[in-house]
């Protein structure tokens, strides 16, 4: 899912850049052979980096979701609060990802029911991930 859902050859500043982290040798081991495996589908090279787990720091509030809180009216309708509700809700990352680019319309159309949205919502999302105005990084 992690190669799939992002361009691993771009060149992206630190802040957005693509990473690995690991905890212990074993993941370190598969994520170089995932890593290894995804180059054969590339020309140019990947540039993630494959990095140990150390501190981790979250993001301020304005940062999190930032795609998701370009919209604010997703966001009410939403009801979700600011800080550690926006930050784990699993709704708000999956409409994120989605405005985002990240998937298809098809995908959305299997999964959006489930999040308890409106068909209007749902229908906003869909125009938004098929309008151009797409952010890289």
């Amino acid at each position: 899912m992690f190669w799939r859902y992002h361009n691993p050859t771009s060149k992206c500043s630190r802040q957005y850049m693509s990473a690995i982290f690991y905890h212990d040798e074993e993941q370190k081991r598969l994520a170089e052979e995932s890593m290894k495996a995804e180059q054969e589908k590339h020309i140019r090279p990947i540039t993630t980096s494959i990095l140990p787990c150390k501190v981790f720091f979250e993001a301020e509030d304005y940062h999190q979701k930032y795609l998701l809180q370009r919209h604010p009216a997703l966001v009410n309708s939403l009801d979700i609060d600011p800080g550690e509700e926006l930050i784990r809700s699993h709704v708000a990352a999956r409409i994120n990802g989605y405005i985002g680019g990240y998937g298809t319309v098809a995908e959305f159309d299997k999964e959006w029911q489930q999040w308890g949205i409106s068909e209007k919502m749902a229908n906003y999302i869909r125009q938004e991930m098929t309008s151009s105005s797409r952010v890289s990084c």
